[in-house]
C-alpha cells in the first residue's frame, strides 16, 4: 500500500531522515512512533507530499485517497454537524448539483452515484461519530467559533474519520481527547477498512489499534509486527544482539590492534601486520546502546504534614456567579495518588483548581493545611513559556536568592544539565518545554502535585519515566489524564467527575473502561453505580506498599552499582601496579606485590558479593 523508497530530508543543515525504506502492508494498522524531535511528523508531511525529500520516494497506488489533519483549526459559524457533512466533498457536491440540474440523465446519473457511496446515510454516520468526539446533539448545532482550540480540533478530527480516506494519516490524535473519547476512538481506528498510520505515545492505543510499529530512530525506520509491548521485547533482543555483536568486534579490534603494534617494526611479519591493519580500518565500528540523559524526571522530597492535606465538605465550585460542581466531599492525605475520571467539560480541571486554591469555593468549607506547598502543572504553562529564555533563566528568575548550584540542581533533575540548560526555549521540542514546566513548577519541593495532562508532546518513554519519577515522589499527587497506562501506575483512587459534582469511583479503571464503551454501545447507564465494589482503602495500602518496596530495591539496586564502580576502579589501580610497580601512585605504590595480590583477593570477594546483591534486587525490582 505503501513504500518508504529510501527518503532522505535535510533541514537547517541536519539530517532529519537518512534513507529511511519501509515497506507498509496493505490495510495495515500502523503506529509510528520514535523520541520527540526524531523526524515523525516530518515522514508523515513526505507521505501526504506536503514535504519533498531531498532523496528517495514515498509509492503508493495510483488514485489513493489521503487523509491528514490540517495544522488550523476549522472556524467560522458553521456548525460541526455541517463541518463534517461538507467533508465529504464529492456529496457535497453531487447534493448541490443536484438541486439545480434539469437534466434527467444526469440527475439519474447523480442519485445513482449518491446511492453507490451510501449518500443518504451520511448524517447519521457524522452524528455518530461527532457524539464518539464528545459533541451532544446540541453541541453539534453551535457554532464553530463558540469552541475552544482544542474542541476545533476534535471536529477536524471527526471530519477527517468521516471523508473515509484510503490512507489515513493521524498525528497524536488523542492530544486533544478525554479518555472517554480516546476509547471511541480506538475502537473506531480497529474497525477501519483503509490503511492507517498514526503517530501516538498512548501506550494503550498502540497495544490496543495497531498491528505494525514503525520505529524511526537516527533517520532510519524500522518496521517491527505486533503493537507496543511486542515492539519492546524484540527491541530489546535486537539491542542485546547489537551490543553482544559490539562487544565482539571491540575484542576483535584490540587483538588486531595488538598484532599491529607488536608485529609492524618486524621485517618477517610486517607484511602480516599491514594485512590486519587494513582489515581493522575496513571494519565499521557498531555503535554502542546510549541512554539518553534527558529521559530523567526526578521530583524533590517534600517535608512530612501531618493529614489532612485538604478537606472539602459540601463544596460547590465555579465561575462568577455559576457553579460547575456542587455538594463535593473530598478528602486528601499526604500520600493520597487520585485519577479525576469524566468527560472534558464536566469540571475536572475545575476541581483541580479549587485543589490548588485557584478558585474559592462558593458553597460549602474548603480547609487546607497553612504549610502545603502545591506544584500545579497545566499545558498553559508550557505554552507561557518565553521562547526567548533559556531553562538556566527561567529557573533563575523563579528561585530567586537560590545558589547558582540549587538551581542548576533543580534543571538537573529534569535532564537539564550541561549545555541543555543554556539552550532556548525557542529551539525545544514540546516534550523539553514540557519538563521544563514541570521543572518549574516543583522547585519548592511541594507536598501536592496537580497534573493537568502532563503527557502531551512526552514521548513514550519519557512517560514512562514520568510514571517512575511519580511512584518515587513521597508527596500527594492529583492526575487529569487520558493516558490509561499512567492512571494504572500511579493513581490509588479514582474521583468520577460527572453530572455537576465528583463522587469516589467504586471499581478499578477497567470497570470504568467498560462502564464507557457498553454507553457507547447504548447498552449501559454510564453510572459508577454499576461496578463492582472494592476496597479501595486495601488497593491504596497495598499500592503504598507497593512502592516503598520499589524504592527500597531501587536504592539497593543503586547502592551496589556504585560499591561496583568503586570496587572495580580500585581493583584497577591495583592491575596497573601489578603490571607496572613505576607507574602506581598512593597506596598501592607503598605496597608489595605480595600485599597487592592479598588486597585483590579481597576486593574481588567483596566485588562478587556487591554483584550478588545487585543482581538480586534488579530480578526483584522487575518482577514488580
Amino acid at each position: 500500500m505503501l513504500n518508504l523508497n529510501g527518503i532522505t530530508v535535510c533541514l537547517g543543515g541536519r539530517t532529519i531522515l537518512d534513507r529511511a525504506a519501509a515497506a507498509l502492508p496493505p490495510r495495515s494498522r500502523v503506529g509510528l512512533i520514535g523520541r520527540n524531535g526524531a523526524g515523525k511528523s516530518t515522514l508523515m508531511k513526505v507521505m501526504i507530499g506536503q514535504l519533498d525529500p531531498d532523496e528517495g520516494s514515498c509509492d503508493m497506488p495510483r488514485d489513493t485517497r489521503l487523509g491528514y489533519i490540517a495544522q488550523e483549526a476549522p472556524s467560522g459559524t458553521a456548525t460541526p454537524f455541517d463541518t463534517v457533512l461538507a467533508a465529504d466533498k464529492e456529496r457535497a457536491e453531487l447534493m448541490a448539483e443536484a438541486e439545480h440540474t434539469e437534466d434527467p440523465d444526469r440527475l439519474g446519473h447523480i442519485y445513482e452515484r449518491l446511492t453507490t457511496i451510501d449518500a443518504y446515510t451520511a448524517p447519521a454516520r457524522a452524528a455518530r461519530i461527532l457524539v464518539g468526539l464528545g459533541f451532544d446533539e446540541e453541541m453539534q448545532g453551535r457554532p464553530l467559533d463558540s469552541y475552544s482550540g482544542g474542541w476545533k480540533m476534535r471536529v477536524a478530527l471527526a471530519a477527517l474519520l468521516f471523508s473515509n480516506p484510503d490512507l489515513l494519516l493521524l498525528d497524536e490524535p488523542s492530544n486533544h481527547l478525554d479518555l472517554e473519547a480516546t476509547l471511541w476512538l480506538e475502537n473506531f481506528l480497529k474497525a477501519y477498512r483503509g490503511t492507517v498510520v498514526v503517530i501516538s505515545h498512548e501506550r494503550d492505543l498502540l497495544n490496543n489499534v495497531v498491528d505494525y510499529i514503525l520505529h524511526l530512530e537516527g533517520g532510519k525506520v524500522t518496521l517491527y509486527p505486533g503493537g507496543y509491548d511486542a515492539f519492546e521485547r524484540q527491541r530489546a533482543e535486537r539491542l542485546a544482539q547489537l551490543e553482544s555483536a559490539r562487544a565482539k568486534q571491540q575484542a576483535e579490534r584490540e587483538k588486531l590492534q595488538d598484532y599491529v603494534a607488536r608485529n609492524s617494526a618486524r621485517a618477517s611479519t610486517a607484511k602480516q601486520a599491514q594485512s590486519r591493519a587494513k582489515a581493522l580500518a575496513r571494519m565499521q565500528p557498531i555503535a554502542a546502546a546510549i541512554e539518553d540523559p534527558t529521559l530523567h524526571f526526578g521530583f524533590p522530597s517534600p517535608a512530612e504534614l501531618r493529614p489532612p492535606l485538604i478537606t472539602m465538605d459540601m463544596a460547590a465550585v465555579g465561575y462568577t456567579d455559576t457553579p460547575i460542581l456542587r455538594r463535593v466531599n473530598l478528602r486528601i492525605d499526604p500520600d493520597d495518588r487520585l485519577a479525576l475520571l469524566g468527560r472534558n467539560g464536566n469540571g475536572k480541571t475545575t476541581l483541580a483548581r479549587l485543589i490548588a486554591a485557584q478558585l474559592a469555593p462558593m458553597e460549602g468549607a474548603v480547609q487546607a493545611t497553612s504549610k502545603m506547598n502545591v506544584g500545579y502543572f497545566t499545558q498553559y504553562q508550557v505554552e507561557e513559556l518565553d521562547i526567548t529564555d533559556t531553562p538556566l533563566e527561567h529557573m533563575t528568575r523563579v528561585m530567586k536568592g537560590a545558589t547558582p548550584g540549587a538551581v542548576r540542581a533543580q534543571l538537573g533533575r529534569f535532564g537539564f544539565s550541561g549545555e541543555r540548560a543554556t539552550q532556548k526555549v525557542g529551539s525545544m521540542s514540546g516534550g523539553e518545554r514540557a519538563r521544563l514546566a514541570l521543572a518549574l513548577i516543583t522547585r519548592d519541593a511541594p507536598h501536592l502535585l496537580i497534573l493537568d495532562e502532563p503527557t502531551n508532546h512526552l514521548d513514550v518513554d519519557s512517560r514512562e519515566a514520568l510514571v517512575q519519577a511519580l511512584n518515587d515522589y513521597s508527596g500527594a499527587v492529583v492526575i487529569v489524564s487520558h493516558d490509561r497506562h499512567m492512571i494504572e501506575l500511579v493513581a490509588d483512587r479514582l474521583v468520577l467527575v460527572d453530572n455537576g459534582t465528583a463522587q469516589p469511583f467504586d471499581g478499578s479503571l477497567d470497570d470504568y473502561t467498560d462502564i464507557i464503551l457498553r454507553k457507547a454501545d447504548g447498552n449501559g447507564t454510564g453510572s459508577g453505580g454499576d461496578a463492582p465494589k472494592v476496597d479501595r482503602k486495601a488497593d491504596k495500602k497495598a499500592a503504598a506498599e507497593w512502592r516503598e518496596k520499589q524504592k527500597i530495591l531501587k536504592n539497593a539496586v543503586n547502592k551496589a552499582e556504585r560499591e561496583m564502580t568503586a570496587l572495580s576502579t580500585e581493583r584497577s589501580r591495583i592491575d596497573q601496579a601489578l603490571f607496572d610497580p613505576k607507574s602506581a601512585t598512593g597506596a598501592e605504590a607503598k605496597m608489595t606485590t605480595s600485599q597487592l595480590m592479598v588486597k585483590r583477593a579481597e576486593l574481588e570477594k567483596k566485588l562478587e558479593a556487591a554483584e550478588e546483591v545487585w543482581m538480586e534486587a534488579g530480578a526483584a525490582l522487575e518482577a514488580g
